[in-house]
């Protein structure tokens, strides 16, 4: 996957909107306000890119046992959130995948509110 399918994927997602909250390197995205995605800039231009995803704990762990590239999350909660390395042994159906785990993990943590309010988006 490269960074435009990346960017092009998150913000295909209802409700998604993209921020640099952290500094000028970090791309953040987020649902509802709230974070399921996010890469430094700088790892894609180095030619190591990676995303940090939410994930439900249980198949965090089952995920890092099985791909070499699939980490605890850098700089965040090691319990919830992995760091997938792309360009190893992570295909690019899985990370669709896992963004979808991630961003679906986030929207059902919403308000009912907020739910319906992205739910009635027209993207």
């Amino acid at each position: 996957m490269n960074i435009q399918a990346y960017f092009e994927y998150c913000l295909s997602k209802k409700g998604v909107t993209e921020h640099f909250p952290f500094d000028e390197d970090a791309l953040v995205f987020k649902v509802g306000g709230k974070m399921f995605a996010l890469s430094s800039l700088n790892g894609w231009e180095k030619g190591t890119p990676s995303i940090n995803l939410k994930c439900d704990p249980e198949r965090a762990e089952e995920l890092r046992a099985e791909f070499d590239d699939i980490k605890p999350g850098y700089h965040m909660s090691k319990v919830h959130w992995n760091t997938v390395s792309l360009h190893g042994d992570v295909t690019d159906k899985m990370v669709r995948e896992l963004i979808d785990h991630s961003y679906d993990l986030v929207f059902k943590s919403l308000t009912k509110k907020i739910q319906t309010e992205i739910i009635e988006l027209k993207n």
